[in-house]
């Protein structure tokens, strides 16, 4: 337990450290303009044409980092501070989110793994929290419920782990587009790639302390079992 408790601690660590990072390389590279003058908004509609693809919106949403794709509405949600920006870091966020727009389109297989997983981990996700719990408490009366608590956690943790390879995907058609259309150049599509690469890293920490969380309770349940 001690070794788990120390994980998380550099767990804890690691992610503060990522954010920290991902919000400063933001800050500098929003202050670098692209020379041919296009806002997140551009860029995002001309990398869903050039890919054949007429029937995604792109519209604005509050807030910053709050960018996503909705692929029940087919909407690509740009934060303000990239829908109207042109720099750099507001060319590397559309880019992506219009990645998964593309996924979408192309039916790329964990995105609809990731998608199918949606309502099944919003809807337990409410109260695997008081399943987990009620199980600790009764763990020695009723063990059955910390493994039906950690079997709804799983799912989550499953989520977590289907989310990397759609993220590092749409990353990647975001970096090969932007070079092969010219939206970067040699002068600043380095740092396109390493704020997509540190944005990526926050989803490594977030299916890491997933997965930590899961072996916690796992390892509650079978201590519970030898007593």
């Amino acid at each position: 337990m001690i070794l788990i408790w120390i994980l998380f601690i550099g767990i804890a660590v690691a992610g503060y450290a990522v954010q920290a990072t991902l919000q400063n390389k933001f800050k500098k590279y929003s202050r670098i303009p692209l020379r041919n003058g296009m806002t997140g908004k551009d860029v995002a509609e001309k990398m869903l044409h050039d890919n054949g693809i007429y029937d995604v919106q792109v519209i604005s949403t509050r807030g910053s980092l709050t960018d996503h794709y909705n692929p029940a509405n087919k909407t690509i949600n740009l934060s303000e501070p990239v829908y109207a920006t042109n720099s750099v870091a507001a060319a590397a966020v559309a880019a992506h989110e219009t990645g998964h727009a593309i996924q979408h389109a192309r039916q790329y297989a964990p995105l609809k793994m990731r998608s199918a997983l949606v309502p099944v981990v919003s809807a337990t996700s409410k109260w695997v929290t008081w399943v987990l719990l009620a199980g600790i408490i009764l763990l020695q009366s009723f063990p059955g419920l910390l493994w039906f608590g950690i079997a709804l956690f799983a799912l989550t943790t499953l989520f977590s782990f289907i989310t990397l390879p759609v993220e590092r995907d749409a990353s990647k058609r975001a970096l090969v587009w932007l070079s092969g259309a010219g939206i970067t150049d040699v002068s600043n599509h380095r740092q396109a790639e390493d704020a997509l690469n540190w944005a990526g890293y926050t989803y490594v920490v977030a299916a890491v302390s997933s997965l930590a969380t899961l072996i916690y309770y796992v390892l509650i349940a079978l201590s519970g079992s030898r007593r």
